[in-house]
């Protein structure tokens, strides 16, 4: 799931998996831990697909060559089902995979719903989890217990037009106030321009502000994970938000047009030429190559609040885990290492474009592809994750923080009374969850 719209589908898909708990569910661990036999994989189906097989088979191959008397059954699930296929394998373990590819943002409700493994002590042992990024161990942990191992991840960045910025003598912006100020200079000198294209209902996209003005989405109680309060009214995130919706005017992205926009509405504003600015995700690239900007366009990293910081980005991306259903928990154990070990992620970057989640075999992608660089910045400056709570997935299936910004942004709240709603709402959310 490479292309941009890869990834709005992964998070409203891990909305709906994740907000669909069965009501009847008979998912507790097998007492059984067979050493052969079948093993039956489900991954996700990505756009153009065969080289991400490719990947796959080669791993299969030798795992089943150094397994004897065992068979890998891999199946790509397609995305717009998957969330009635995982429901179901959670009902009934007879039908589910051993081992399954998943959104990031699920780790939380698929905990909560009783279908992963706990491979704490596996994933503790396995000699290279030690160079796992950080936060992208965090989308793999609920409650201080590992489910799965990470796969690939994705953060954003803020891709701009080198001729245009050429033309009017700008340099990349270097701090957020930067950032505006520059948007206002290229919609002033081009008026058929976007400065900086911002989206209403773009939450990964307005995050940023509010992370790098030092607010949080929530926190946890007592520190770890398991129960949160919402932190997106405190006076840090309410500078954020008003440093987000303040990019709505006329002299930059109007508000009946941008207030309504999406993250792939802002790249598809890009990529056909209509902004001089926005930001993308890693995988919003052959998107951006397909369109009108080829060839005139770079990345840097997002600019933070201070000269030459980094703004924090959402860390996206999947996983790979264990069902608690599985009959061969050693052999599916090994299989998701396999799978998702430095060798299988350094082919899955050559094949995929897919970033990997172990810093010392992301820096080696970086080094051989330059593209890459601003993302793998972005990731060492330090990335953010969505709160481990199912909570999560109401909160973001009912569109709490779009409507936050939509009510700023239309002058229909003020962003104290607008952050303060939305706080209640994602506290309720919280505590329905457990």
């Amino acid at each position: 799931m490479k292309l941009a719209p890869r990834f709005a589908v992964l998070l409203a898909a891990a909305a709906v998996v994740a907000g669909c708990a069965p009501q009847t569910s008979d998912n507790s661990s097998s007492d059984k831990d067979d050493q052969s036999g079948t093993l039956r994989v489900w991954l996700f189906q990505e756009v153009g697909n065969d080289p991400k097989a490719k990947v796959v088979d080669s791993v299969v191959t030798a795992f089943e060559k150094a397994h004897k008397g065992t068979k890998v059954d891999v199946e790509y699930i397609p995305i717009d089902t998957r969330a009635q296929r995982v429901k179901a394998a959670f009902n009934d373990p007879k039908s589910a995979p051993d081992v399954m590819e998943y959104g990031n943002t699920d780790t939380a409700g698929y905990v909560k719903d009783g279908g992963l493994l706990d491979v704490t002590k596996e994933f503790g042992a396995w000699s290279e989890a030690k160079d796992t990024d950080p936060t992208a161990k965090q989308s793999v942990t609920v409650g201080g217990k590992t489910y799965g191992s990470p796969f690939y991840v994705g953060v954003r960045a803020l891709y701009y037009r080198t001729d245009v910025f050429k033309d009017l003598g700008l340099q990349p912006p270097k701090s957020m106030a930067e950032l505006a100020a520059t948007a206002r200079k290229i919609h002033k000198a081009k008026s058929d321009l976007y400065g900086l294209v911002v989206g209403g209902a773009y939450t990964y996209g307005a995050m940023p502000f509010v992370w790098a003005n030092g607010g949080e989405l929530a926190t946890a109680k007592g520190g770890s994970g398991g129960s949160y309060t919402s932190g997106i009214d405190s006076a840090a995130a309410q500078k954020g938000i008003k440093a987000y919706t303040s990019l709505f005017t006329s002299d930059n992205c109007p508000a009946a047009k941008c207030a309504v926009m999406g993250g792939n509405d802002t790249i598809t504003a890009f990529a056909a030429g209509k902004a001089g600015m926005a930001i993308g995700g890693d995988f919003s690239h052959t998107a951006v190559e397909a369109g009108k900007v080829k060839g005139k366009y770079a990345v840097v990293p997002l600019p933070g609040v201070a000269s030459g910081s980094v703004a924090p980005a959402f860390a996206g991306g999947n996983n790979i885990g264990v069902l608690k259903s599985t009959s061969h928990r050693t052999l599916a154990v090994d299989l998701m290492e396999q799978l998702t070990s430095k060798a299988t992620q350094a082919s899955m970057f050559d094949a995929m474009g897919f970033l990997p989640t172990f810093t010392d075999v992301r820096d080696a992608a970086a080094a051989k592809v330059p593209f890459e660089k601003p993302f793998v910045q972005t990731l060492a400056a330090g990335t953010k994750f969505v709160p481990a709570s199912p909570g999560w997935s109401e909160i973001d299936s009912s569109l709490v923080l779009p409507t936050m910004l939509q009510e700023v942004i239309s002058g229909k709240k003020s962003v104290a009374a607008a952050s303060g709603d939305a706080a209640k709402k994602m506290n309720s959310a919280f505590s329905s969850a457990g």
